[in-house]
């Protein structure tokens, strides 16, 4: 019965194979009772990685608490996309950038290399770097605020009210 007292019909057509889980394991549907837990494309992947698919019959989508909990262990051991880092592509950077991008982090490199050579090296140089995000968040917004330029103030000009 709903809150109001009255039935929506839905819970007389519900039939005992309803309230099983609806997810198939090697062809046979999982006999476990189905919990709140429902299949979403969000976790379509993680299942299918397991063999599992939806079964077609059900009129339903609830999986049981067996399946809920393979899934939630499944997608905390995953390494999350920001352990890898953003992916940049330096080709679309100027080469006076590039440069200037060697040049402050002193990377090494071959003489005379064309600019997907060197955006590569790039790519390689900043996926070995590691980043104090806090420090690197308090000083861009600092460096914003004072329309300064970190660049320019390794180089020795110091004054970061003028605009770089």
């Amino acid at each position: 019965m709903n809150q109001n007292g009255f039935s929506t019909g839905e819970e007389e057509s519900r039939g005992p194979l309803d309230m099983i889980c609806c997810l198939q394991d090697d062809g046979f549907r999982c006999q476990r009772q189905a919990g709140t837990a429902s299949y979403t494309k969000k976790i379509r992947d993680t299942v299918r990685q397991f063999k599992l698919h939806l079964d077609a019959v059900a009129r339903h989508t609830y999986i049981c608490d067996h399946h809920k909990s393979m899934i939630q262990s499944a997608r905390t051991l995953k390494p999350s996309s920001q352990d890898e880092g953003p992916e940049i592509d330096f080709s679309q950077l100027p080469m006076n950038t590039l440069r200037r991008y060697i040049k402050h982090f002193k990377v090494v490199t071959k003489p005379n290399l064309n600019k997907a050579q060197m955006a590569k090296t790039l790519v390689n140089h900043l996926k070995t770097m590691s980043v104090n995000e806090k420090e690197a968040l308090t000083f861009f917004i600092y460096t914003i605020k004072t329309n300064g330029n970190k660049l320019d103030q390794k180089n020795g000009n110091k004054n970061s009210d003028t605009p770089s």
